[in-house]
């Protein structure tokens, strides 16, 4: 199996059809697979080696769409950048990754300045837009007509296709190595349990550089859809979209939905042809579901749990399990996908019985390589063969898998993961700060945010202010603390020194099922 053996596929079943729309833009998959090919043949001319490293740091385009395929039309491995994070995560993934060529927008060319001189492996700097071409920087358009069409490299199966950033537990973020096997071996299970047989017109609303939209450029391209692209999710925008271009399909994360329903203007747009939706990051309150099957009468509703680890699906809630007949189901991630093994095992890694909570394991063919540069941390999350995903859960009898807590220090806000280790880390860079602990706590809008509790030193005075404004210059916003609670008493500890991360979440989480969103 290899990436652009779908996009293969596509031009040949519907060479004609529309493949992309991005404003008044359109382009048929002929003429797709051509500029594909082209622009593969210019990333070569400019001296991409095979498994060369090229980064993408832009909003939603066609040119996203392009540039995924055309790097794997070139034996190359595509890095997709959090457009979020802030200049020196940015540096540290462009470095880590030894990344060769950098593909940058127009919204986003205004950081050049400040990134090249730190990068220590940017070769090449190609540009997507048409305004002013910042100095030594190539203009994507020119150099793909420049370009002679590049015959595919072949590269597919257990070669790495992208390198996608997730936190780390060490403060540091880590490069999941991807596969060709593990995109499609995940976009094939998701269309098993979606796909009506029609080809979708597919919004691209949540943002190109998650993991969670990767998998729909890989899907809708296998069923020679087509891709419509906004360059970011803004709720009317998008209402605006699936009634001009007949949308069928779309993901989103619950905060998402919710503001989709919350527009007083809603019912002047036509969603009808919305057929589909699928949604991740946290599960949806029923009142939740029930607004959005009236928004959208004609809509499936999908849940699908996973990481960036697994591809990233794990488990699906199908649309016949959001009905309220299937109320026991709601709080649930889903079944296993197909192809996919999920355990939950114990701290032994002994295998547990049906209802008992451990952590959740997965094996199969949507499991990542491993981590980049980080062998003792591969070795490690996928010990015994299993990827160990640190969250913590138990099975019903009908194989429904429950989310209860997480054994790794992650908080998802708005669909995002945010390690809590890393906004310590940021904390603790501001001198005031003696001790800190992040923790996750409800928020009814974003599933969850992030809250941090810190005892400053002796004879230091700040405000949580302060010291959200110092995390602001060092970590991206989403990253940084909502709120700030200032001790003067210890935090409670475990005999062996560990902050107790659990008697600190468990005021704000008292009276509910699960400890997270």
């Amino acid at each position: 199996m290899y990436i652009t053996q779908g996009l293969k596929r596509a031009v040949q079943v519907n060479r004609r059809g529309i493949a992309t729309i991005d404003g008044e833009r359109q382009r048929t998959w002929g003429t797709f697979v051509e500029r594909v090919a082209k622009f593969a043949g210019a990333l070569k001319k400019l001296g991409l080696r095979p498994q060369g490293r090229v980064a993408i740091l832009s909003l939603n385009s066609d040119y996203y769409l392009e540039c995924f395929f055309a790097i794997a039309w070139a034996g190359g491995i595509v890095v997709p950048l959090n457009i979020r994070l802030a200049m020196p995560e940015l540096v540290y993934m462009l470095n880590d990754a030894g990344v060769q060529i950098l593909v940058v927008d127009e919204t986003h060319k205004d950081k050049l300045p400040e990134l090249l001189p730190q990068s220590n492996s940017i070769q090449h700097v190609i540009l997507t837009g048409e305004g002013t071409l910042p100095d030594d920087a190539l203009r994507y358009e020119d150099i793909l007509m420049d370009a002679a069409p590049l015959p595919d490299v072949g590269y597919g199966g257990d070669d790495v296709v992208g390198i996608f950033y997730t936190g780390g537990t060490t403060g540091l973020s880590k490069g999941v190595m991807l596969s060709h096997t593990n995109l499609i071996s995940n976009a094939i299970t998701v269309l098993l349990n979606i796909y009506e047989g029609e080809p979708w017109v597919y919004l691209h609303s949540a943002p190109m550089f998650h993991i969670a939209d990767a998998q729909w450029m890989v899907g809708v391209t296998m069923q020679a859809g087509t891709h419509v692209f906004m360059p970011k999710f803004i709720p009317e925008e998008m209402l605006k979209n699936i009634q001009k271009y007949k949308v069928t399909h779309c993901a989103l994360v619950p905060t998402m939905v919710n503001m989709l329903l919350n527009l007083s203007n809603r019912d002047q747009y036509d969603v009808s042809t919305l057929r589909g939706m699928n949604y991740g990051g946290s599960p949806m309150a029923p009142a939740l579901i029930s607004r959005a099957r009236q928004a959208f009468p004609k809509c499936r509703l999908f849940q699908g749990y996973g990481q960036t680890e697994t591809s990233p699906n794990v488990s699906m809630l199908v649309d016949k399990f959001h009905d309220p007949a299937y109320a026991s189901k709601f709080e649930s991630a889903g079944q296993p996908m197909l192809t996919v093994e999920v355990r939950i095992v114990d701290e032994d890694d002994h295998e547990l019985p049906i209802g008992e909570v451990g952590e959740i394991v997965v094996r199969g063919p949507n499991i990542m390589k491993g981590y980049w540069n980080k062998p003792e941390e591969t070795a490690h999350a996928l010990r015994g063969g299993w990827m160990h995903t640190g969250d913590i859960g138990f099975m019903d009898e009908d194989g429904f898998l429950y989310i209860v807590d997480r054994l790794k220090d992650v908080i998802i806000s708005g669909g995002e993961n945010v390690y809590s280790v890393e906004v310590e880390a940021a904390l603790y860079q501001h001198p005031a700060v003696a001790v800190c602990a992040v923790i996750g706590i409800p928020d009814a809008k974003w599933g969850e945010s992030v809250h941090a509790i810190v005892v400053l030193r002796d004879g230091e005075s700040i405000t949580a202010e302060t010291l959200i404004e110092h995390c602001r210059t060092r970590i991206a916003g989403y990253k940084c603390p909502r709120s700030i609670e200032i001790r003067h008493e210890p935090l409670p500890m475990s005999g062996a020194g560990k902050i107790l991360k659990r008697e600190l979440r468990a005021p704000y989480w008292a009276g509910m099922s699960r400890a997270v969103n």
